[in-house]
């Protein structure tokens, strides 16, 4: 039996309801007059390498001390922005990341998220790819999820589904990413599309993690009946 990627949103949507993915703390930001978009991309940079429940840990250390806004990482020492994200692993390295970012958002934007985003999607993509330490996940997260922009991200989970399923056999971000994208922009409008990317990235992460994982829990799987890997795991 075959799968579409429409038909996974389907089934996965109903499984797991709207997920409202990415977290962030808007009355943090409320309280604070900072943007929640920048949350976001914070926490696209600190959650490469590391389990999410990493980065809640520094995100909270970041709030603690009003971090969370592109003013003060820009401004905020080194040695102490190192102490605050030390629980997201790779410090040093997320530190610099940071730090380039809001320089690059200082100098180009004038620390204007709306400006930053109010432009062509892959003209943004191309910008973002262009700074060290940003790859395509992390670019296109930051585009999704805090530009509110329809493009599909690619992740790990996202890979092992579509080799288990299988969905698509090509593995490289960008064929992937095409390939989802071809078949939902026939059957979504793009203003719609941002939500199904959304909701479809958010809840192949969650499916991942409850079922689809490195030792996969097929019995209890809702995709089973379309699964490759589950029918040679039992033969």
């Amino acid at each position: 039996m075959i799968i579409t990627p429409n038909k996974l949103y389907k089934i996965l949507l109903k499984e797991f309801g709207d997920l409202n993915w990415w977290p962030m703390d808007k009355s943090y930001h409320e309280k604070n007059g900072s943007d929640p978009r920048f949350e976001v991309i914070v926490g696209a940079i600190l959650t490469q390498n590391t389990a999410w429940s990493n980065v809640e840990k520094a995100l909270i250390n970041l709030k603690s001390q009003n971090m969370l806004n592109i003013k003060n990482i820009f401004d905020v020492n080194i040695t102490e922005l190192q102490g605050l994200i030390r629980p997201s692993g790779f410090f040093k390295q997320k530190t610099k990341r940071l730090k380039d970012f809001t320089s690059y958002l200082k100098t180009r934007y004038q620390g204007d998220l709306d400006y930053f985003f109010d432009r062509d999607m892959y003209t943004i993509r191309e910008e973002l790819l262009s700074l060290k330490g940003i790859g395509p996940e992390t670019a296109d997260s930051i585009i999704l999820y805090a530009g509110n922009l329809p493009i599909f991200v690619v992740d790990a989970y996202t890979r092992r589904i579509c080799e288990r399923l299988p969905l698509n056999t090509n593995i490289s971000y960008e064929e992937i990413q095409k390939f989802f994208e071809t078949e939902l922009s026939h059957n979504y409008t793009k203003k719609e599309l941002t939500k199904v990317y959304n909701e479809l990235h958010a809840s192949i992460v969650l499916f991942a993690k409850t079922y689809c994982k490195k030792n996969p829990e097929c019995i209890k799987c809702s995709l089973k009946k379309f699964c490759s890997f589950k029918r040679d795991l039992f033969q």
